[in-house]
């Protein structure tokens, strides 16, 4: 057929060949700090355009679904908007749990994820999902945020790059941080906000290594951006300078108000979470459900579909605005972004943070203005800097949600009102809530971020990895005598007792014989062997085991069947796992013994 290519053609096309071809090619010294800074601007370029892209697709598809749909569904009149959510949904679902299961939620806590658990690892295919399950989400109504899809389909693009080059673990993070930034520099001409953002969620650190490529790859990015959507901030307010020092007290209220309203949001879509994991209809399905509840939530007020800037611009400029809708908007809106995320939706939770935090801060001003002496700033002042207040409860990113929100503004007059807001919000969330909304989501699959990325290895590691099989037991009637010659022949220094099915009875220890005393010599094994016991499973991580090892006071742990806890399969002590962390750690920061994920380019 003419214009076919050929077969040999398409197989030298092949990931493993295309990956040799650009090794091959590429005169970079890749082990040179520079050639960060060239790929940060590849991957700027590739964030900047993916946000474009998105957010066009989000136009179109709330074009779809409410310029289409209010002709197709016009026969319900105004109540046409309760279905668009869930046709959304059934969009949604079969895409993130058939195609790209990390498509599903947020996107910063996969990211996130990704960086703590699979070396910055992120399957090509998950830019793609992503983009497309959340611009439907949000176009058909979905309560969530553009910010942490863009964010993440960045870092996806960050890692494919890093895949195919086949750079170390570390570098291969640092792209990943590069693209989440351009991201989010793109989406709110916000580059310095953007690279902060990658830094303190994403890395975690400050290294001069990773921090130069990150904020060029923001700048690029929002350089993009400005070209396309203009150089113009996200949100725009009149100029408006705070009265003085006698307002101070009143920003610290918000910060105090700000940090329980956050620690809600977290809470209110960790329960839906559960309450989606739970209800009994298949995966697929669930953001159907979730879209017929948002609709019904959304009758109360259209700003609630979607990602909400048109309320939060309101806000910001609208100082005449009626109190008591607002108060009850700000639950209404927890609840549209909780059952939308909790059953399935995909999207972030940047954009709901802020809704939120400029409900809170606009009722809290016009409250002050109203009834406290010495304030005098506007209420929509009070909006800006709850929605600073809010997102940093949420995230407890304080520099991130300092920078963003006063770039979102270009506002130098708000520093340091936001500083004393934020400030005082995180703290306060923190000391009620340990976890961030993106840690809260990365805990309930036992991932803990918070522990720090070295520590973290221990969690990518099973039991099953590093536990010894071949271990020595002692019959239920050995005698002493056979115990000691085992211990001798044994470098472990805990000998499972099993009986003669090989069934697991208990655990002898030297500790044991000791305790026995004098009579050690006339009792057996089973006698003088530990009978209660703490197991691990093969499924375990290393994290898991040291826990179970530290709150019972022992140095090992017998492996044995989920199924069947008499079933010995091995044995781990402490010594492997210090084995295997340092194992790890050299892979980590050196990149030897790295190994290509045989799924990495599915």
């Amino acid at each position: 057929m003419p214009g076919r290519i050929p077969s040999r053609i398409l197989r030298r096309l092949s990931a493993e060949r295309l990956q040799r071809l650009i090794v091959a090619r590429l005169p970079l010294i890749w082990s040179d700090h520079s050639s960060l800074i060239v790929l940060g601007i590849i991957i700027g370029i590739g964030g900047g355009l993916g946000a474009v892209a998105f957010r066009w697709l989000i136009g179109a598809f709330h074009t779809v679904f409410f310029g289409w749909g209010a002709v197709v569904f016009a026969f319900m009149g105004a109540y046409y908007t309760i279905i668009l959510p869930a046709i959304g949904g059934a969009v949604v679902g079969p895409l993130t749990v058939f195609l790209a299961p990390e498509a599903r939620g947020h996107g910063v806590p996969e990211i996130m994820q990704a960086v703590a658990v699979r070396g910055g690892r992120i399957r090509p295919r998950v830019a793609v999902i992503k983009a497309i399950a959340s611009s439907v989400c949000i176009g058909s109504g979905g309560s969530v945020g553009r910010e942490g899809p863009i964010a993440q389909i960045g870092a996806a693009l960050g890692s494919v790059v890093g895949g195919l080059l086949s750079l170390p673990e570390k570098r291969v993070k640092t792209l990943v941080a590069c693209g989440a930034a351009g991201g989010i520099a793109a989406t709110f001409n916000a580059p310095i906000g953007g690279a902060f953002f990658a830094l303190e969620l994403i890395l975690g650190e400050w290294s001069a290594e990773a921090f130069a490529p990150v904020v060029i790859a923001a700048v690029v990015a929002a350089s993009i951006g400005r070209v396309v959507f203009g150089d113009v901030p996200a949100f725009s307010m009149p100029q408006h300078h705070i009265q003085g020092f006698a307002e101070l007290p009143h920003f610290i209220l918000l910060g105090l108000l700000s940090g329980p309203v956050a620690v809600l949001f977290i809470r209110s879509v960790t329960v839906a979470e559960n309450i989606g994991d739970r209800v009994p209809i298949p995966r697929w399905t669930l953001p159907i459900a979730g879209g017929v509840l948002m609709g019904l939530v959304g009758l109360w007020d259209p700003s609630l579909y979607g990602v909400g800037y048109d309320k939060i611009q309101s806000l910001l400029t609208e100082p005449q605005l009626l109190l008591w809708p607002l108060v009850a908007l700000i639950p209404i809106k927890l609840l549209a972004t909780s059952l939308t995320l909790g059953f399935g939706g995909s999207g972030g939770v940047f954009s709901p943070s802020l809704y939120v935090g400029a409900l809170v801060g606009f009722v809290f001003g016009a409250f002050a203005n109203a009834h406290l002496p010495g304030a005098h700033t506007e209420a929509s002042v009070y909006a800006l800097l709850g929605m600073a207040a809010v997102f940093s409860g949420t995230s407890h990113a304080p520099i991130t949600a300092v920078l963003i929100v006063f770039e979102l503004i270009a506002d130098y007059h708000m520093i340091l009102p936001l500083m004393v807001t934020v400030g005082t919000s995180v703290i306060t969330a923190r000391f009620i809530h340990r976890f961030s909304i993106y840690n809260a989501k990365l805990v309930r699959h036992g991932v803990h971020v918070q522990l720090g990325h070295d520590i973290q290895v221990l969690s990518e590691i099973s039991v099953n990895d590093t536990m010894t099989r071949r271990v020595e037991t002692l019959p239920l009637d050995a005698p002493l005598s056979e115990i000691m010659e085992t211990f001798e022949r044994s470098r472990h220094h805990g000998i499972p007792v099993v009986d003669e099915e090989g069934r697991l009875h208990g655990l002898v220890t030297p500790t044991d014989v000791r305790r026995a005393g004098p009579d050690a010599h006339n009792r057996t094994a089973s006698e003088i062997a530990t009978h209660k016991l703490v197991i691990a499973f093969p499924s375990d991580s290393l994290n898991d085991a040291l826990r179970k090892m530290g709150i019972a006071g022992v140095g090992r742990l017998p492996v044995v069947e989920p199924e069947d806890h008499s079933h010995l399969l091995g044995i781990i002590t402490r010594q492997d796992i210090v084995s295997a962390y340092n194992r790890a750690l050299m892979r980590l920061h050196t990149g030897l013994e790295e190994t290509q994920d045989e799924d990495y380019f599915d």
